[in-house]
C-alpha cells in the first residue's frame, strides 16, 4: 500500500478505521465466506473507497465493482457488507432492472439500435439478435432434409468453386532476374533493345496446368437419397472450370457420361438434362462391372491418367467384389489420386463392412464423408491439394 493518511470510515462496531485496514479486513472476511478476489483488488478497493466518499452506498459500490467477478456472489457480498459496516446494504442498491425485448432479425437490413425503446407501458431496450439457418443446414445430413431444405441445400452448392490441382507443365514460364534456369532467347532478344548488352539476364521456370477431374457419381436406388445433391456437386464442378478440365460420369447397372448434360450455368436444367441421359436412375447398381467399363473405354486409355478420380458412392455393390477391388486398382495405377466419397461415412459406429467398399479401400487415397454441404466444401479442397 502507498504511504497516505488514512480516511476515516465508521465500521459496523461504531469505530473508525483508516481505508487501508478497513479494506483489507474487509477482503479477510470475504474470502472467508468462498468469494475469490483477486489478490491486487485489495488495493483497488481502498483507492476506490477514498474516492467514492465515506458513504455506505458509495462503500458498497466501491466493493462491488473493486472486489467481485461473478454475479453467484453477490448475496455472500452483501451479508459481509452487512456484517462489517452493519445493517443491510444501502436502499439505493436494489435497483429495478429495465425490461429488454428481444427481436429475432433475420433480414439483411440493419438491426435496430440497442438503445431504441418501445412505445408503452413496461418500455425496456430492444436487442436485436441475427440469426441465420444456413449454418445449421450446411452440417444436416441431405438424406434428412425438407424440400425446402433440400432446394436452400442445393442453393448453396451451386455457390461452390471446384479447383483443380496443379501439375508441373511443359511449358516454361517468365521468372524474376536471377532464378530460375537461364532464358537465353529472352536475354539475347532485350538484348537487342541496349545494342547487343546484358542488361539485366531473364529467367525461366516450369509453368502448372491444372489436373484434370473426374467425377464418377453412383446413381443406384441405395443413392437415392444423395444422387441428386451430389450431381448438383458435379455441376458445380463443371460450372467452375475450363471445358476438358472436368468429366463426369453416372454409375448404375450402366455407365453414363453426362459431361455435356452439366455444362450449362443453370443446375435445375442441368440436372433434369443429365436425369433424361441416364436411363438406370435409381435402378440397380453393378460398380465393378461399371468401373470395368469406364477404364477400357475412358480411364485407362487417358482420361483417368494423372486425373484426380473422385468416386461418389455408397459402396454397395450386387456384382463380384474381386472385381469392383481389381478395377479400382487398375484405375488406381494410373490415375494421380483416387477419392472415395461415401455418405454412409457419417453414420455413427459406420464401418466399411460392405464387401465391395472393403475390397476398394486398399486402393483408395483419401476416403471422406459426403452427407452434408459442409462434406461436399471440404471434398472441394481435399480435390484441390
Amino acid at each position: 500500500m502507498p504511504d497516505r493518511p488514512g480516511v476515516p470510515l465508521v465500521a459496523g462496531g461504531g469505530a473508525v478505521e483508516p481505508l487501508d485496514r478497513l479494506a483489507v479486513g474487509f477482503v479477510r472476511t470475504l474470502r472467508g465466506r468462498g468469494v475469490v478476489v483477486p489478490p491486487g483488488a485489495t488495493v483497488v478497493y481502498a483507492r476506490a473507497l477514498a474516492a467514492a466518499g465515506a458513504t455506505p452506498s458509495g462503500a458498497y459500490w466501491a466493493g462491488r465493482a473493486a472486489l467481485l467477478r461473478r454475479p453467484e456472489d453477490v448475496p455472500a457480498y452483501d451479508a459481509v457488507f452487512g456484517a462489517v459496516f452493519g445493517g443491510e446494504p444501502p436502499a439505493d442498491v436494489t435497483v429495478a432492472p429495465r425490461p429488454v425485448e428481444v427481436e429475432l432479425d433475420a433480414a439483411d437490413e440493419d438491426p435496430p439500435d440497442a438503445g431504441d425503446e418501445v412505445d408503452g407501458e413496461g418500455s425496456g431496450e430492444v436487442r436485436a439478435l441475427r440469426w441465420s439457418p444456413v449454418e445449421i443446414l450446411r452440417h444436416r445430413d441431405l438424406a434428412t432434409c425438407t424440400p425446402d431444405e433440400l432446394s436452400e441445400a442445393h442453393r448453396l452448392m451451386a455457390d461452390l468453386r471446384v479447383h483443380a490441382a496443379l501439375r508441373r507443365s511443359r511449358r516454361r514460364r517468365p521468372d524474376r532476374p536471377g532464378r530460375g534456369a537461364p532464358d537465353l532467347r529472352r536475354t539475347v532478344r532485350r538484348a537487342l533493345a541496349t545494342g547487343g548488352e546484358v542488361m539485366v539476364p531473364s529467367g525461366t521456370r516450369p509453368g502448372e496446368r491444372p489436373r484434370r477431374l473426374v467425377l464418377l457419381v453412383d446413381v443406384s436406388g441405395s443413392m437415392e437419397p444423395y444422387a441428386r445433391a451430389l450431381t448438383r456437386f458435379a455441376h458445380a464442378a463443371v460450372a467452375s472450370r475450363r471445358h476438358g478440365q472436368v468429366e463426369v460420369f453416372a454409375l448404375g447397372t450402366r455407365v453414363t457420361r453426362i459431361t455435356r448434360e452439366l455444362a450449362t450455368h443453370d443446375p435445375d436444367l442441368a440436372l433434369r438434362r443429365a436425369g433424361d441421359r441416364v436411363a438406370d436412375w435409381s435402378g440397380g447398381t453393378r460398380l465393378g462391372e461399371g468401373l470395368g467399363r469406364f477404364n477400357d473405354r475412358w480411364g485407362v486409355r487417358g482420361m483417368g491418367r494423372g486425373a484426380v478420380v473422385v468416386i461418389l458412392s455408397d459402396g454397395w455393390d450386387r456384382g463380384d467384389p474381386a472385381l469392383l477391388g481389381e478395377q479400382v486398382a487398375r484405375l488406381h495405377r494410373v490415375a494421380h489420386r483416387v477419392v472415395w466419397v461415401n455418405p454412409l461415412k457419417a453414420t455413427p459406429g459406420y464401418a466399411p463392412l460392405a464387401r465391395g467398399m472393403a475390397a476398394a479401400l486398399p486402393h483408395v487415397d483419401e476416403f471422406v464423408e459426403g452427407h452434408s454441404v459442409a462434406s461436399l466444401e471440404a471434398l472441394a479442397e481435399v480435390i484441390a491439394r
